[in-house]
């Protein structure tokens, strides 16, 4: 049978080794390298599916498992024809496996072979998850891509812990890869852990790829490490996943991250910081961040970013958006958001269009010069 999601390469950049291709899903196809925006709660926060897909360009969204389970419940998003119906949205969606929520509630937890206890954010209630448990919650939600339930440690950790972790991981992937039932249209793909510690990302990926599943995430970096040690545990594992598979990188939203991602041979990142920094007032531009509750831009007639396509840009300046920010006037966030995404996804535009042209190391340096970034 085909699986539900394949990976198709187009071009390698001469210049970088990055990939340009497509991602086919039951929703449409993905170009990669791709900014996956994040809704948590079956919604990017303040943005509707029209904002996403028209101004924002978004190809496909995530959601989270562990949220989605505590509310509304997943049978309730089954009920409602699944999360594309749920959230009006006829693109892609990927959900994550709820692992890493439940692993931040440190206090909160308690990790056994079975699975995971855990006591609820919202109210206190005891709940479980095991990798047959995640399978059909996520089978219930209905995206095109699930994620496999892993355990994530902690920055930093032993590695006598890491490798019971990763060992953990891979055992709950096969768990996982025998309760998944719905493979002809949601695709399974494996989360290689292994902290940071080279032999253990190796040992991971060998174990996974074992399994033949449709695509592979690196989980576990951009955790608060030193950028030198992701860029290092990237680098290194990046190539040890398939070539003829996706390759997710969980977490990363900085357009350095991204553009690192990119070259190192990553097809899709996700992360929540777009949306996130709009909250606080704050805006990514093509010469880097601007905090635009900040009196310096009271009587600033001009755009975010003069370089930017999206609406916000187009039609209100920073003192506007300055006034509503300090207002508490929503409208404020939603524009910022509008901003931040498509500031990303526009990025990762270039990126591929960096990549058809063999020239992603050369646009990368004048990003940087421009952003005020250096290059590791």
């Amino acid at each position: 049978m085909e699986p539900a999601v394949t990976y198709e390469l187009l071009h390698v950049c001469k210049q970088t080794g990055a990939r340009r291709g497509v991602v086919h899903t039951p929703h449409g196809d993905i170009q990669t390298p791709i900014f996956m925006p994040v809704g948590t709660q079956a919604t990017v926060k303040s943005m509707t599916p029209e904002e996403l897909k028209e101004e924002v360009k978004a190809q496909i969204i995530l959601s989270n498992t562990y949220h989605l389970y505590l509310r509304p419940g997943s049978k309730i998003v089954k009920e409602a024809g699944g999360l594309h119906k749920f959230m009006h949205w006829d693109r892609p969606i990927l959900t994550d496996c709820g692992g890493f929520q439940v692993f931040s509630l440190a206090a909160l937890r308690t990790i056994s072979e079975d699975g995971v206890e855990f006591k609820s954010h919202l109210d206190g209630s005891k709940h479980f998850f095991s990798p047959e448990k995640v399978m059909e919650i996520e089978e219930d939600l209905g995206a095109d891509i699930i994620m496999s339930f892993d355990e994530c440690c902690p920055y930093p950790s032993t590695y006598e812990y890491t490798k019971n972790s990763m060992e953990r991981t891979t055992r709950w992937a096969k768990r996982c890869k025998a309760a998944h039932k719905t493979t002809d249209k949601q695709a399974l793909f494996g989360i290689i852990q292994g902290g940071f510690y080279k032999d253990l990302r190796e040992q991971s990926a060998k174990d996974l790829i074992e399994l033949d599943l449709p695509g592979y995430a690196i989980g576990g970096i951009s955790v608060g490490e030193p950028k030198e040690e992701f860029l290092d545990m990237l680098r290194y594992t990046a190539p040890l996943m398939p070539e003829n598979k996706p390759r997710y990188l969980m977490g990363v939203g900085t357009p350095d991250y991204l553009i690192e991602a990119a070259i190192a041979g990553i097809d899709m990142c996700d992360c929540v910081l777009p949306t996130r920094i709009a909250r606080n007032g704050t805006a990514l531009t093509s010469h880097g961040k601007v905090v635009v509750r900040n009196a310096t831009y009271e009587r600033d007639w001009g755009p975010l970013d003069p370089e930017c396509d999206c609406y916000t840009c187009k039609n209100y300046t920073r003192a506007y958006i300055r006034h509503l920010v300090k207002a508490n006037e929503i409208l404020g966030v939603r524009l910022l958001s509008i901003h931040n995404l498509r500031f990303l996804t526009r990025l990762m535009e270039n990126i591929r269009a960096a990549i058809e042209q063999d020239s992603l190391g050369t646009f990368r340096e004048e990003f940087y010069k421009k952003y005020g970034y250096t290059i590791q």
